[in-house]
């Protein structure tokens, strides 16, 4: 599986992963109980998924069924920041555009429509990596 690890809940501010405890709030859905947390103000929200995979290869994200506009970043496999397309619309179409980096990528970081893009990233940026 090209996949080899998904980080929910990373920081904006530090992008550096963050601790939750591991009893909290719970929702159940068809008889599986998940473990949830309660993004009920800006700062919890400011958080996003880390996607990171075995080897540098381009990679293209596609908003199908997303239920809001996201900042999708892209980043070598030393953590360099190649490229991003900021606000990607959702899309329910049965074909959906694709949103591609420009050069082979380890890491893609989905934040919120517009967070990403208010960092102001610039091509070779460092993306700080959990431990």
């Amino acid at each position: 599986m090209r996949l080899v690890l998904m980080l929910l809940a990373v920081p904006l501010l530090s992008l550096a992963g963050c601790s939750r405890a591991a009893d909290g709030p719970t929702v159940e859905l068809k008889g599986r109980t998940y473990t949830v947390e309660i993004a009920d103000d800006f700062q919890e929200q400011a958080h996003g998924m880390l996607f990171v995979y075995e080897a540098a290869e381009r990679q293209a994200y596609g908003m199908r069924n997303c239920h809001i506009p996201l900042d999708i970043m892209y980043f070598d496999a030393a953590g360099r920041f190649i490229n991003a397309h900021y606000n990607a619309p959702p899309c329910n179409a049965a074909q959906c555009p694709s949103y591609p980096s420009s050069a082979p990528a380890k890491y893609v970081l989905e934040l919120g429509g517009g967070v990403g893009k208010a960092l102001g990233l610039a091509p070779g940026d460092a993306l700080t990596l959990p431990q």
